[in-house]
């Protein structure tokens, strides 16, 4: 048994080697740092839609698309992109609309709220498929109205895509002179070098030790077991006076504005958005991570967030050191061989382990003789 002393010594622990991570990886490349953002974004995606698919029980395969929403709202609002294609605009803001982050992020999670909230109202009597089949559509309509908007009115530069986005700059204040701190670059501080990959770890990972935290409380709250009764059986969450119909629009507004704050995170990340980056294989990694870690079970979304997406790309470096390529005399694709050992190993996990590789503890399921007596 771990004591509340141990356990408290094992967070300080993890702490610091969470702080030291990116230093460590960033000695051997930045390549190795972007890995670790680009986990720590899809674990954002992960802990939204646990909610929707892990505390609810709604299959939800079109998660994405509030991914794009947030993405392309910064695009939008971080870039020159609005005074390039109206003139009016352009009469008001000649450098183009360069908002804020603190506005962009609140303004990206209500945004994708109102559409999960929106997606969730005309599919409140569907269940498992035909549910699944809904939320797949509302995620291919997104991306293709992306895809699409730059005639007769050019707003998302259709698949060219938007380029030239601000990265995030933290506590600039003008009003005093302070210029802050910008992600891009590089920056000293006490004699060590922080590159803007390692810069921006520290973000997604304050970003996402505060969604941990509200997942967690919202498990524990009246409103998280709601979810949870609704979840095992409807008909019992609703004959014992559940507002099943609020309490699952709630969900799919709460998952959607964890997107909508994942997606203008990636959008200052990379610098450039296109609909390419939201297709449906995305929606369905997203959904394998929560399978795979283990439904509603926070760490263990953590855990398959972080290995569905680091995996293909350490699986990349093999191969590209490896030169499998030159080797196999161009008989064999390392991007197709790739893809089938991320595809064996999910068969293989599911298999052996169906209830994911770390599930939430089961409780009260079984009664023992002197409890049944």
């Amino acid at each position: 048994m771990i004591n509340k002393q141990n356990k408290t010594v094992v967070w300080v622990l993890a702490a610091l080697a969470l702080a030291i991570l990116p230093l460590m990886l960033q000695s051997a490349g930045n390549f190795w740092v972007r890995i670790a953002d680009t986990a720590l974004l899809y674990v954002l995606l992960a802990l939204g839609l646990n909610i929707v698919v892990g505390y609810a029980g709604l299959l939800d395969l079109g998660f994405v698309a509030f991914f794009a929403i947030g993405a392309y709202m910064y695009a939008l609002m971080a870039s020159p992109h609005l005074s390039e294609a109206f003139p009016w605009f352009a009469q008001m803001f000649p450098n183009g609309l360069h908002t804020s982050v603190w506005l962009v992020i609140p303004a990206g999670a209500l945004l994708a709220g109102f559409f999960g909230i929106l997606l969730g109202a005309p599919t409140l009597k569907l269940r498992g498929d035909y549910l699944a089949i809904v939320t797949l559509g509302f995620g291919e309509i997104i991306r293709v109205f992306l895809n699409n908007l730059d005639h007769p009115v050019n707003i998302t530069n259709g698949p060219k895509g938007l380029s030239q986005i601000d990265s995030i700059r933290l506590f600039k204040f003008d009003a005093l002179g302070i210029p802050g701190v910008n992600l891009s670059g590089q920056t000293e501080f006490l004699g060590i070098t922080f590159n803007s990959v390692t810069k921006y770890y520290y973000l997604f990972l304050v970003l996402v030790v505060v969604s941990v935290i509200l997942c967690h409380r919202l498990e524990l709250s009246r409103i998280g077991r709601a979810w949870m009764a609704i979840r095992e059986d409807e008909i019992a969450a609703k004959a014992m006076g559940i507002n099943t119909r609020n309490m699952k629009l709630l969900a799919f507004g709460m998952g959607a504005t964890f997107g909508g704050v994942s997606g203008v995170m990636f959008s200052a990340f990379q610098g450039f958005v296109s609909p390419e980056s939201f297709s449906l294989m995305e929606s369905v990694m997203i959904v394998a991570m929560v399978v795979l870690g283990g439904i509603g079970h926070l760490p263990g979304v953590i855990l398959g967030a972080v290995l569905l997406s680091a995996l293909p790309e350490v699986l990349r470096w093999v191969s590209g050191a490896l030169d499998l390529q030159s080797v196999t005399g161009g008989r064999l694709d390392p991007a197709i061989l790739r893809q089938l050992l991320i595809a064996l190993a999910m068969i293989i996990v599911m298999l052996l382990r169906p209830r994911g590789l770390w599930p939430t503890p089961e409780h009260g399921k079984v009664l023992s003789r002197n409890g049944a007596r």
